[in-house]
């Protein structure tokens, strides 16, 4: 059974969390609640997350305080942030929100569908993140069992199974960089695909330390 993600959505009315439930419901992935900044970064503290929806406007620790924390925190700094603001002051605002290491900034009301959609392309992306792990680990396992410089069969295949997947990605990765190769592309797009690439480049290094005669399986980087 694959394990569900889980999405952290925090904001300080409980209306605006019951309508992102009401969103995300149909991605069927495991929704958690925080009402503050500092709930959100507790929750930060137990588990992982593909992506955070995060409120720009609350009391106290305010949305972007509550992303650089999370963002100097070595667990954290890499999972994705979309900001939501009922508020919008203009380009100086949005550029504070990207700023602060959000990789989206979406202003209230949006359009369900677009929100579903920014969110599921995070999940894809943390499932197949998750899957490239453990299939690592079990390759880790097997190199490690076949001796010094040595390589089982079925080693082999899972290695080239491996790199096939991930250059399947890359390949998707590199056709979405070429269509923001345009002036016109916004900068949540830019962000998302300049995250993307840094995911995939840090997989593919991994990946190739695997390969016979490079000494040793380093760990991948973390799942987000």
């Amino acid at each position: 059974m694959v394990q569900k993600a889980k999405i952290l959505l925090v904001d300080d009315r409980p209306e605006n969390l019951l309508a992102l439930e009401a969103i995300l419901s149909a991605l069927d992935q495991t929704l958690v609640r925080a009402s503050s900044g500092e709930e959100a970064l507790k929750a930060l503290l137990t588990d992982d997350f593909a992506v955070i929806l995060l409120d720009v406007q609350m009391p106290g620790m305010d949305g972007f305080e509550t992303a650089a924390h999370i963002k100097r925190r070595e667990r954290t700094r890499d999972i994705p942030i979309i900001f939501l603001t009922a508020i919008n002051h203009g380009p100086h605002h949005t550029f504070r929100g990207y700023a602060a290491g959000a990789v989206d900034y979406i202003s209230k009301p949006f359009d369900p569908w677009v929100l579903r959609a920014k969110v599921s392309v995070f999940v894809e992306l943390y499932m197949k993140n998750c899957q490239l792990r453990e299939q690592a680990a079990l390759l880790r396992l097997q190199l490690e069992g076949s001796g010094p410089g040595g390589q089982t069969k079925e080693s082999a295949g899972l290695l080239a199974e491996l790199s096939a997947r991930l250059a399947a990605v890359e390949e998707q990765a590199e056709a979405l960089s070429k269509q923001l190769d345009d002036d016109s592309a916004d900068a949540a797009a830019v962000a998302t695909a300049a995250h993307l690439e840094r995911k995939l480049t840090g997989l593919r290094r991994a990946l190739d330390a695997l390969e016979p005669g490079t000494g040793g399986a380093p760990s991948l980087p973390a799942p987000n």
